[in-house]
C-alpha cells in the first residue's frame, strides 16, 4: 500500500517536472513579450523588412549613415525627454531651447569675443537655466507642465529672435567649422555623443538610485514621498538634465551647419514627443526606458525614410508618424487597463 502511493506521488512529480512543449513554448514567448524593448522591436522589423522589399536601397549603408547622421541631434533630445514623461512630466520646449542654446554660443563666440570654451558653457548654462525655470513653474508653483513649457517655447524663440535679431551668426572659428566636419572612424562625433549619452542614460535610469528614484516618483508621487524620496527635487533635476541635453543637441547642429542659425530646432519637440511615446514610454509616467525611446527614434526614422524611398509625397511621413503614434498611445492604454483586470 505504500509502495504504491509513493510510486502514484513519484509519477505525478514527474508528469509536474516535465511541461507540455507547447506550454513551455508559451512561457518562453510571454518572458520574451514581457521585455520592454520588445514592442517596439517588432513593428520596427516589419517596417525595415516592408520597405527593404520595395526599394533595398533604403537600408543602403550609405543611407543607414545619414539616417542614423540626421536623428542623432533629436536623439540627445530624446534621452532627456524620456526621463521627463517617466518621472510623469513633459518639455514642450525643448525645440526651442535647443534654439536659442545655439544662438547664445554662437553670440558669444562672434560678437561678445569669447573663448570657444566659455562661450559653449555658456550655452549649455543657458539650457540649464531654462529646465531649471520649467521645473520651478511646473513643480514647485504647479502649473501644468503643458502650459509651462508652451509658454517657454514661445519665450526661447522670441529670445532666440531678439539675440540674432533673425540673421545667421557667422564665421564661427575656425575650430568650432572643424569639430562639425570631423568624423571618428567614419562616424560623426554628433552620432558619437548621442550614442554615449543614451547608453549612460539608459544606465542611469535602469540600474542606479536615481534611477529608481525616477521612476517610483512617476508611477506614484505620493507613495514615493511617504517613502522619503524628494520628489520635488527629483522633478527638478530630470528638467536640468534635459535643458542640459538640449543645450548639447542645438550647440552639436550648430557646429555641424557651421553657423549659428535661428532655425535650429524647429519641430524638434514634436518629433522628440512622437519617438518617446512610440518607444513605449508612458505618458502618465513610471514606465519606459532611454533604450526603448531610441528604438522609437529610430522606428519613425526608418518609416520617413522608407516612404521617401519608395517616392511617396512627403506629406506622407507626418502622417506615417501620427498613426504610428496612436497606435502606440492606444497600445500603452489597453495594456494599463489590462494590468488592472
Amino acid at each position: 500500500m505504500t509502495t504504491g502511493a509513493s510510486d502514484k506521488t513519484s509519477v505525478r512529480c514527474a508528469e509536474g517536472s516535465h511541461k507540455p512543449p507547447s506550454r513551455a513554448a508559451a512561457s518562453v514567448l510571454k518572458r520574451i513579450l514581457a521585455v520592454p524593448e520588445v514592442g517596439i522591436l517588432l513593428p520596427l522589423a516589419a517596417f525595415a523588412l516592408l520597405f527593404y522589399a520595395l526599394n533595398p536601397l533604403v537600408l543602403s549603408g550609405g543611407n543607414l549613415v545619414a539616417m542614423l547622421k540626421g536623428m542623432s541631434f533629436v536623439g540627445i533630445i530624446v534621452v532627456g525627454e524620456a526621463l521627463l514623461l517617466v518621472v510623469g512630466e513633459l518639455d514642450l520646449s525643448v525645440g526651442s531651447t535647443a534654439g536659442l542654446c545655439a544662438i547664445v554660443a554662437a553670440w558669444m563666440m562672434k560678437v561678445a569675443g569669447w573663448p570657444v570654451g566659455g562661450a559653449l558653457a555658456a550655452g549649455v548654462a543657458a539650457g540649464a537655466l531654462v529646465g531649471l525655470v520649467n521645473g520651478a513653474v511646473a513643480v514647485r508653483i504647479g502649473v501644468p507642465a503643458f502650459i509651462t513649457t508652451l509658454g517657454m517655447l514661445y519665450i526661447a524663440k522670441g529670445m532666440t529672435y531678439l539675440i540674432s535679431r533673425g540673421y545667421p551668426i557667422d564665421p564661427l572659428p575656425q575650430c568650432v567649422v572643424d569639430f562639425g566636419k570631423a568624423e571618428l572612424w567614419g562616424i560623426s562625433w554628433s552620432l558619437v555623443i548621442f550614442a554615449a549619452v543614451a547608453i549612460m542614460g539608459d544606465v542611469a535610469l535602469r540600474f542606479t538610485v536615481f534611477g529608481r528614484m525616477i521612476y517610483a516618483t512617476g508611477g506614484n508621487r505620493e507613495v514615493a514621498r511617504i517613502a522619503g524620496i524628494n520628489t520635488s527635487a527629483v522633478k527638478i533635476i530630470c528638467y536640468v538634465v534635459t535643458g542640459c541635453l538640449v543645450a548639447v543637441a542645438g550647440i552639436l547642429t550648430m557646429a555641424d551647419l557651421r553657423v549659428g542659425q535661428p532655425e535650429i530646432g524647429v519641430g524638434w519637440e514634436l518629433d522628440a514627443i512622437a519617438s518617446v511615446v512610440i518607444g513605449g514610454v508612458s505618458l502618465f509616467g513610471g514606465m519606459g526606458t532611454i533604450a526603448g525611446a531610441v528604438l522609437g527614434l529610430l522606428t519613425m526614422q526608418v518609416v520617413k525614410s522608407g516612404l521617401s524611398g519608395v517616392h511617396l509625397d512627403p506629406h506622407w511621413q507626418t502622417v506615417a508618424v501620427g498613426v504610428i503614434m496612436i497606435a502606440a498611445v492606444s497600445f500603452d492604454l489597453l495594456r494599463r487597463r489590462a494590468k488592472m483586470h
